[in-house]
């Protein structure tokens, strides 16, 4: 059993495997040399070939415990023939909602625009860098993506105005969303993914009366989805403000803690496998800072089940060597 596994399932607390999420991108100088070749990023995550290589790199450079695929959680609304760009120094940017030209997607239709996403998966399934290493599927939450389906951008702090005025449309595009993500799910595991993580990026905008319909409902029903397949799911509620409550009600195998979280009040209340919680800008300090932080985490969670992560991606202007240094901190912990 490979050691992201040996944590989550058998719940072991004698090894902290390490990912690290955007492990796969724009602070490693092999990965820009692709980028500045393919600047269209949708382009980029359909082109099996280059995907898995991204998907690869990491695992080239650094003692890493898994592999997770080069794509975005905006493979679904694009899969859902939802214009979907990426605008430089803006982020993602999408066309207008059109109900009923989503509602008349069909399954076939959805896999074969998003094909090449299993492709490389399948590549990286079959690549000898990710033996003994958990490859991961993801998608997005059910919530996160009506978010960025209705509100056609990031909606950094809010959203807009009238995002909820349409009850019958949010209702509706929430099955539709449902529906595909575990069709997107399936599909990942099928081509070799053995951990699905599900990123509620937006989970944080919600206030609690809310959480029920828009986070809980629909996040319940795509873990014990995957759940029914036998493969363990993680869950990152971004920004949530009670992660006990949370894990209560959805029941994940694991789940994500974000930079803004105690660990020691996670400890406390948590009693499944933990992930993650550095602060991703520890790794733009010094050697001294970064290790002093991932020694506070390692001891915390020292008799806990958990993997070691940041509280969000790696960001862009990070030292591929100070990776490489909290690689081997954690690969080091006794």
């Amino acid at each position: 059993m490979n050691p992201l596994h040996e944590v989550i399932i058998n719940k072991s607390t004698k090894i902290k495997p390490i990912w690290i999420m955007r492990q796969a991108g724009r602070y490693l100088p092999e990965f820009r040399e692709i980028r500045k070749k393919n600047p269209n990023f949708i382009e980029l995550c359909l082109n099996k070939e280059l995907s898995a290589e991204i998907s690869l790199q990491p695992l080239r450079r650094f003692n890493l415990d898994a592999a997770i695929i080069f794509s975005d959680i905006l493979m679904l609304p694009y899969g859902l023939n939802q214009k979907v760009e990426f605008k430089k120094d803006f982020g993602p940017l999408l066309g207008e909602l059109d109900l009923n030209k989503i509602s008349k997607v069909d399954e076939i239709d959805f896999v074969q625009k998003i094909l090449p996403v299993y492709k490389a998966i399948s590549k990286i399934f079959n690549n000898h860098l990710t033996r003994n290493k958990s490859i991961i599927g993801f998608v997005g939450a059910p919530w996160t993506l009506l978010v960025y389906m209705i509100n056609q951008q990031s909606p950094k702090k809010k959203l807009k105005e009238n995002f909820f005025k349409d009850d019958f449309l949010i209702n509706r595009i929430l099955l539709i969303i449902e529906k595909f993500l575990k069709v997107h799910i399936k599909n990942q595991i099928d081509n070799g993914a053995n951990v699905i993580q599900i990123f509620d990026s937006w989970a944080g905008l919600l206030e609690e009366k809310d959480l029920p319909n828009y986070v809980y409902t629909p996040t319940l029903n795509l873990v014990n989805y995957v759940k029914s397949l036998n493969i363990p799911v993680i869950c990152f509620p971004r920004e949530i403000k009670d992660y006990k409550e949370f894990c209560d009600i959805i029941k994940p195998d694991a789940v994500s803690i974000d930079y803004n979280v105690d660990p020691k009040e996670i400890i406390k209340n948590i009693k499944i496998p933990v992930q993650g919680g550095l602060d991703p800008k520890i790794l733009l300090s010094d050697k001294e800072t970064l290790k002093k932080e991932a020694i506070k985490y390692l001891d915390i969670f020292k008799d806990h089940p958990y993997i070691f992560n940041l509280g969000h991606g790696v960001l862009p202007e990070t030292n591929p060597e100070m990776v490489e240094f909290l690689v081997k901190i954690v690969k080091d912990y006794k």
